[in-house]
């Protein structure tokens, strides 16, 4: 079976690794798959199954794989996710076609810079290969490939002269890598360990090699111009600023791109970079991310001292100056990659243009982008259901090619949400706008995974043109795949439950009045939090919903997560009431009223904890994972340390603390639920000041995140049961 619109060329693209993704997951029956890849200039495929075997015709390895899993989504033989697979095929396969699938876009991206601090910095090769599988069985070819990067500058600043003490002191711990790379801090919980350094460059060659065997573009990183404080001491006549001081961390240093330094710096790293990985196209160089550009007047502005760079406010400059300096930079960013791979596209994460928008006006924007030639900048727009505004500021980037997409999640923080309705009408005007300008791709670029997949599964359906199915027909194929049922109950469940939590575009409750925490539980407490408002969503139909879906009979481990899942956030929801209710309470000086509901916050709390122990992600498993990237007595308890930082105090003197907050097993009860009765002790004695009660919280928070004290996981004997009993307190 071919496909009109794939048209064929002289050799067809070899099968085998997109035969061994299906192999992986449904075992010896992918022989009964055969799949014809026809390289064609759009990402299509086709299924035909007949006679017990199934024909799949696509584009790409990539498209290949896509196409076989949305023969078994379809059919309802097979699903795969973050929290678990299920495959049940019948001993011969079902007849059916798709007729040609093409997808509407080029490239369908994935992950974000911060994912690899927030999930993978202590993950295997075997968890990468399994991440690797999901992302082609969802039909992704352009995943962001940041990891084994500190070997190449490691090797680019040995070759500078910098010694082991400098570099000591510059890498930060595994979970802050991402910060690191991107300029923002530099040698928070120092030394980076050589052996971790190393065990991701041989992680990421495995890694690329699996992405390019499929067919996949990774885009790789590039140098931005943030140099290590003892290269700018070393080169006081280079033209370095001194960066702003983000959220609270010891400046940065960034180097002039006019700085004959720049490019040499930048052309050797893609030479010890493509040396140990091998030759990309797209190479990712976020210079301001979350950090201003220098541009006041003079060629240095201050140098290494003072400027523009490093002030909280955004500093007034003759725009005239300002745009003369942003377009030098983006010329000059561009340029460092182009010419010393002259094939190669500088790709930056647009996000910038939304966080900063006082700064990255709709002139600044075309300033940055005047010089840059078309074919050589791809924008990654990745907010947009935070800041939805920023590809009209940036009028479709100027003619760059760009990528449209979504953060979803923030900090790997996991309460329940996501957009259905939004993501597909909003894709369908994204791709029918005739200002789209040279729109290249869609992507998803969540900081943190391993929540609500459902959120992941739809998008990349509607990636493959999958609007045409209602919503209601698009939950029963899902639920018959996840599930193995297919029942109108199943559906009207899900019907609600989308109603209740899925009709949410952001999460506004974790950066609540600048506080960061997914739930009022995950917040630092304060007395101030009595005027907490609440959370967005539907809780009546999340209620009924969740009530229908439990009452389902049905022995499916991924019924029972997604049960466990919604109860949880049900029951959180109903906690941060309590809480605020508690704090109203107290501060009205009605203390047993307050007594009271600190009672019912300790037993719902503890309730949570031990329901969610039930569930694959919990605090013990991180603590595991990062104990588990140690070879020594010492590096053991050093990633620990900073595995534990990172999910609670998270670093600086800013509003980071709580800002990768978890609904995990081991946080509610020993982390979240002591701070609060901290807070509520002391209102309860009338000894409450907020200086110094902020004070002491912040004490125990640094001391647990360096206890040593092992952390247990506790598997609920009867989850279902504690479910439905935790449920009834909530109606």
């Amino acid at each position: 079976m071919g496909l009109a619109a794939l048209p064929s060329v002289a050799a067809a693209t070899p099968a085998h690794p997109a035969q061994a993704v299906l192999t992986r997951l449904i075992g010896r029956r992918a022989n009964d798959f055969m799949l014809d890849i026809q390289p064609g200039s759009a990402p299509a495929y086709a299924y035909d199954a007949h006679g017990g075997r199934v024909t799949v015709t696509a584009s790409s390895p990539v498209a290949a794989v896509r196409g076989a899993y949305a023969y078994l989504s379809d059919f309802g033989l097979a699903h795969t996710s973050w929290e678990g697979d299920r495959v049940a095929l019948p001993r011969r396969l079902p007849q059916g076609g798709s007729g040609p699938v093409t997808s509407p876009f080029a490239h369908r991206v994935y992950m974000n810079t911060c994912t690899f601090g927030y999930t993978t910095p202590f993950w295997d090769w075997k968890r990468w290969r399994r991440e690797i599988d999901w992302m082609a069985l969802h039909g992704i070819d352009m995943p962001l490939a940041m990891e084994g990067q500190e070997w190449v500058w490691r090797e680019l600043w040995r070759g500078e002269g910098l010694d082991d003490r400098d570099l000591d002191a510059y890498f930060s711990g595994p979970a802050f890598t991402p910060w690191q790379r991107m300029g923002n801090i530099e040698g928070y919980q120092a030394p980076l360990p050589l052996s971790w350094i190393v065990k991701k460059r041989e992680l990421q060659k495995r890694i690329l090699g699996a992405m390019r065997e499929l067919g996949m573009e990774p885009i790789l990183p590039a140098f931005a111009g943030y140099v290590p404080k003892a290269f700018a001491e070393s080169h006081p006549q280079a033209r370095i600023y001194r960066m702003r001081a983000w959220e609270g961390f010891h400046e940065t240093y960034w180097l002039d791109p006019a700085d004959p330094l720049f490019a040499k710096l930048a052309g050797r790293f893609l030479d010890l970079y493509d040396q140990t990985y091998g030759k990309g196209r797209f190479y990712l160089a976020d210079a301001f991310n979350e950090m201003l550009p220098p541009v006041g007047d003079g060629p240095v502005e201050g140098g290494y001292g003072d400027s523009t760079a490093n002030k909280e406010a955004v500093a007034e400059v003759d725009p005239a100056v300002k745009a003369e300096r942003l377009a030098a930079y983006g010329q000059r960013l561009h340029d460092s990659i182009r010419s010393a791979r002259p094939d190669a596209v500088w790709v930056m994460q647009g996000w910038l243009f939304g966080a900063d928008q006082g700064f990255w006006t709709g002139d600044a924007i075309a300033a940055f982008l005047r010089n840059v030639p078309d074919d050589g900048l791809m924008v990654l727009d990745i907010g947009n259901d935070r800041y939805p505004k920023v590809r009209q500021t940036a009028q479709a980037f100027h003619g760059k090619g760009w990528i449209y997409g979504y953060v979803h999640n923030y900090g790997a923080s996991n309460p329940i949400y996501g957009d259905l309705g939004f993501y597909r009408r909003d894709m369908a005007a994204i791709t029918s706008d005739p200002a789209r300008g040279r729109l290249q791709g869609f992507g998803v670029f969540p900081e943190g995974l391993d929540s609500n997949s459902i959120v992941y599964a739809y998008l990349y359906d509607l990636a493959w043109n999958g609007g045409t199915k209602s919503l209601s027909d698009w939950l029963a194929g899902y639920t018959r795949a996840r599930y193995g049922i297919s029942s109108p109950e199943v559906v009207t469940a899900w019907l609600d439950i989308v109603k209740g939590v899925y009709g949410t575009r952001y999460w506004t409750p974790r950066w609540w009045r600048s506080t960061a925490g997914a739930y009022l539980l995950c917040k630092r407490p304060d007395i101030a939090m009595a005027d907490f408002e609440g959370a967005p969503g539907d809780r009546a139909a999340l209620r009924a919903g969740l009530a229908r879906l439990a009452a389902i009979r049905h022995d499916s481990p991924l019924l029972r997560y997604d049960v466990i899942e919604f109860t949880r956030h049900l029951a959180s929801l109903h906690l941060d009431n309590l809480i605020r209710t508690a704090l109203v309470a107290y501060r009205d000086g009605d203390v047993a009223a307050g007594d009271r509901s600190a009672t019912e916050v300790r037993r719902v709390t503890i309730a949570i904890d031990d329901l969610m122990g039930a569930q694959p992600c919990h605090l013990a498993g991180w603590i595991e994972q990062a104990r588990a990237y140690g070879d020594t007595a010492t590096e053991k308890p050093y990633y620990e340390r900073n595995a534990r930082a990172q999910v609670t105090v998270w670093g600086g003197k800013g509003n980071l603390h709580d800002y990768a907050s978890k609904a995990w097993q081991g946080l509610y009860r020993d982390f979240y639920l002591p701070r609060w009765e901290m807070l509520f002790a002391a209102l309860r004695t009338g000894t409450y000041n907020p200086a110094a009660t902020t004070e002491r919280l912040i004490a125990w928070e640094n001391a647990w995140v360096e206890s040593k004290e092992p952390v247990a996981h506790r598997v609920p004997s009867d989850a279902a049961g504690d479910a439905a009993r935790l449920l009834a307190i909530l109606s």
